[in-house]
């Protein structure tokens, strides 16, 4: 049975009806300052070629045309309501840019550091302990005075009433050895004061280039984020000139949402970080603000015999070791004169009435050096003296250690660093084969993948070179800081 003439022409009508909907013409865009294109505005000349009369005379219609890069191209036949939503919902992020801009220097938060830190409080405390020690150990005893009293029960008739006067003599020139223990014991706290300003300083330094590192990648995710925008407008556009797939434009929102997580997570490192440094420089309440400054990969430059000498002649964690052998050397003098008896001296006045006058007793005591010879705490302080003595030799090594350690990451760093920086390095290839691939794009030669492929490559170059020059500025804060043991903050 052969189809009448009347469905022939429905079906016909029926297939010139598909249509090929804009998806993005109704659909929200990712900056809420957009707006679609009106039907009289015309696609710009150097983004699309002309129609020229041989398409036309060739055969080849809008739905027809050929495909680039082997994509087919689908006409933009839009229809209010119809096709798939593309563009995500506006995302309402804070821009670094509206931050406040800090007055703080380096050598202010430094500063605030010294004021603010507990750290140093507690450290100032204790040198305080040290000193009172120190003015303790040289003080010598009081005298006892008191009452004497004997045959009270007389009646008056015999008895003997008077006071007396005593006095300990240390002997051996012990108050003097213990004061020039206890000074040692003073120059070991001061040493750790150092030691821990040294450590505070050194973690407000991190914590202000991680601070310029972190705001560093929220402009540079902002960037790529407003770039990734203007590519989901290029290929909306080039879809609704009949160039492209209905794939670009989603490849590109795609690329946008990511790179909106990439923001999020580079506020909340920001966030991170500055909440880090105000820890350290013990002000938990300043609000978040913009740190004025640049971290240049030049001032970063550090030798290891250089760092090696400096860190043996300056280290304070190492001065204070060997104030804490000089303080054991000074503890084995002071055992040895132990062994010297002190002596104790009592005057006695008092009135007899028995006899109706008045008369004195003078005693003298001192123990004899007969068995307790203090051998025990002179054997224990020459053992306590050869400990600290030994544990200079393990903090040398130890610090030489932890050099090798902070001086392989800041090689390691310092090598990324140069090779992302230096003139032809990654990250000016990166940039090049972007601005090479955008233009040819916009020519027709390369496909919306390559655009993403590079766009994405080039910000994570950035990015990689951002964590190696956090990576370089850590080391050399740790290698200048004396590798003390520890951050404050942990």
């Amino acid at each position: 049975m052969r189809p009448t003439p009347l469905i022939l022409a429905s079906i016909l009508l029926l297939a010139g009806g598909c249509r090929t909907t804009d998806p993005l013409i109704n659909a929200d865009p990712l900056t809420s300052g957009y707006a679609p294109p009106k039907a009289a505005e015309a696609i710009q000349p150097s983004r699309l070629p002309a129609p020229t009369a041989d398409m036309s005379s060739s055969g080849m219609s809008s739905r027809g045309m050929s495909s680039r890069n082997g994509v087919r191209r689908v006409a933009y036949e839009p229809q209010a309501g119809e096709g798939p939503n593309l563009a995500p919902a506006p995302l309402q992020i804070p821009q670094a840019g509206g931050l406040p801009q800090s007055d703080y220097s380096l050598l202010d938060l430094e500063d605030i550091a010294m004021r603010n830190s507990p750290v140093i409080a507690m450290a100032s405390a204790r040198v305080r302990a040290a000193q009172g020690n120190w003015l303790q150990a040289g003080l010598p005893p009081n005298p006892n005075v008191g009452y004497v009293g004997q045959q009270l029960g007389s009646h008056g008739e015999a008895e003997q009433q008077g006071v007396f006067v005593g006095q300990k003599f240390i002997t051996g020139k012990k108050l003097r050895l213990d004061r020039e223990t206890a000074a040692w014991q003073v120059q070991q706290a001061e040493r750790n004061l150092e030691a821990f300003r040294l450590r505070v300083l050194t973690d407000v330094r991190i914590g202000y280039y991680n601070v310029l590192i972190a705001q560093r990648r929220r402009d540079l995710t902002e960037e790529l984020v407003s770039i990734s925008l203007q590519g989901v407008d290029a290929a909306q556009a080039l879809f609704r000139g009949e160039e492209v797939s209905e794939a670009d434009p989603l490849r590109a929102t795609v690329e946008a949402e990511t790179a909106r997580i990439l923001l999020q997570n580079a506020i909340n490192q920001h966030m991170e970080s500055f909440r880090r440094l105000i820890a350290v420089l013990g002000v938990p309440d300043m609000p978040l603000q913009r740190i004025e400054g640049e971290l240049k990969a030049d001032d970063l430059s550090v030798t290891w015999q250089e760092e090696l000498e400096r860190l043996l002649a300056e280290s304070p964690e190492l001065s204070a070791a060997v104030a804490n052998v000089e303080a054991a050397r000074w503890a084995i003098r002071r055992a040895y004169a132990q062994v010297v008896p002190d002596i104790t001296v009592f005057a006695v006045l008092q009135d007899d009435r028995s006899t109706g006058s008045s008369n004195g007793n003078l005693r003298v005591t001192l123990p004899l050096p007969l068995w307790n010879r203090n051998q025990g705490g002179i054997a224990q302080a020459r053992a306590q003296a050869t400990a600290a003595d030994r544990a200079v030799d393990r903090l040398t090594l130890s610090l030489q250690a932890r050099l090798a350690t902070a001086f392989q990451s800041y090689e390691s760093a310092r090598n990324q660093v140069e090779q992302y920086s230096r003139k032809g390095g990654i990250i000016d290839n990166s940039k090049r084969t972007l601005d090479l691939i955008r233009a040819g794009y916009q020519a027709e030669e390369f496909g919306v993948l390559d655009l993403l492929t590079a766009q994405r490559t080039y910000f994570q170059t950035n990015l990689a070179y951002l964590d190696s020059l956090r990576g370089l500025s850590a080391s050399v804060m740790e290698i200048r800081g004396l590798l003390l043991s520890g951050s404050l903050t942990k």
